[in-house]
């Protein structure tokens, strides 16, 4: 059995789904473990090699043979190759995107299986692995920043990677010099819990919404009435429409949306006055000028505090990865079903 880390290919994408220790364990099962060599990831290559992972160059998993799984975060570059190989990551397929259906096709011409991680999920439908938390951590930190930002007459310039998640509050906590409304949608889930605990670090105590004040479906004038709105809702067939395409011309408080489930996309956004996701370079996409209005969506947030989110996110999926050797039944059949079934 052969499990191939690969490098990931996006700008500003330092996380891994596999530490050292966690591939020492599945070499100690029997695995052949080989990671590509990526010089932007925040856990050194030599600390794989250490523990007896074979080292390949970057991208040269598409070589690999066809029954390798290969493991990774983001999506593959788009080339429009045919996929033969499983590949473990998140797809971004499932929900309508325009580059779902494209990906798709790939893997029905090579033969291929996506085991998305987003759908990676227990007997109950609840995910068993996610950057959920430190996305929504950093997620209300942007956005918090954005809305300083704007009140200084400004538009919020780079972000880039925190040596830790305290350096990331203390940013926040000097930027905002006046109390802010917030609130959040998803408050209890993993994204939300993290919003919330990044706002509280900052003095600031969020309203905080989940199915309960959702369930009426809508609309929800209440959010125009607040500086910043986090949404921690996915897109899915159903949801309820948060912002609609006429906010910006309302009669609004609203300053700034985290979009932090970031879907924009999806026929389901949630989020109907935006349709790209926002960059590192670009945090924030300016969707009306008076009164100002604007929408930060960047989509791989956790990598904002990379080493601390890999840790996380890897000690979740570990116990999973030790099972694929009885792929059967569990998590890894229900993924492999959601892919069959959208393919």
């Amino acid at each position: 059995m052969l499990i191939w880390m690969r490098a990931e290919p996006r700008n500003n994408e330092a996380r891994a789904p596999l530490t050292p220790a966690g591939a020492a364990k599945l070499i100690d099962q029997g695995w052949r473990v080989v990671v590509e060599d990526d010089e932007n990831r925040a856990i050194p290559t030599e600390d794989y090699r250490d523990q007896g992972c074979e080292i390949a160059p970057p991208a040269s998993w598409i070589n690999a043979p066809d029954d390798t799984i290969i493991l990774g975060l983001k999506e593959l570059d788009d080339d429009g190759t045919a996929l033969p190989h499983t590949h473990i990551m998140f797809g971004h397929a499932y929900k309508g995107q325009a580059d779902g259906r494209i990906l798709l096709d790939r893997f029905k011409k090579g033969g291929g299986t996506l085991l998305d991680l987003e759908y990676l999920v227990d007997g109950n439908e609840r995910r068993v692995a996610a950057f959920g938390y430190w996305a929504g951590f950093a997620g209300a930190a942007v956005s918090l920043l954005a809305l300083a930002a704007q009140r200084n007459d400004q538009t919020l310039g780079k972000v880039s990677a925190y040596a830790s998640a305290d350096d990331m509050v203390d940013e926040v906590r000097k930027a905002l010099q006046r109390s802010t409304r917030v609130i959040i949608i998803g408050a209890k889930g993993r994204v939300g819990s993290g919003a919330a605990d990044l706002c509280k670090q900052v003095g600031i105590t969020p309203t905080e919404w989940d199915k309960d004040e959702t369930a009426h479906g809508g609309p929800f004038p209440e959010v125009l009435e607040y500086d910043v709105f986090l949404n921690c809702i996915l897109a899915h067939k159903g949801a309820p429409v948060f912002v609609d395409k006429d906010a910006t011309d309302a009669d609004r408080q609203l300053r700034v949306i985290g979009d932090i489930a970031c879907d924009p996309t999806s026929d389901f956004s949630p989020i109907k006055v935006y349709d790209q996701s926002t960059t590192w370079g670009n945090p924030t996409t300016v969707v009306h000028r008076t009164p100002p209005l604007e929408v930060m969506a960047i989509d791989n947030l956790p990598s904002l505090m990379p080493t601390e989110s890999t840790e996380d996110f890897a000690d979740q999926l570990l116990p999973y990865l030790l099972d694929l050797k009885d792929d059967k039944q569990g998590v890894w059949a229900r993924a492999r079903a959601t892919f069959k079934d959208n393919v």
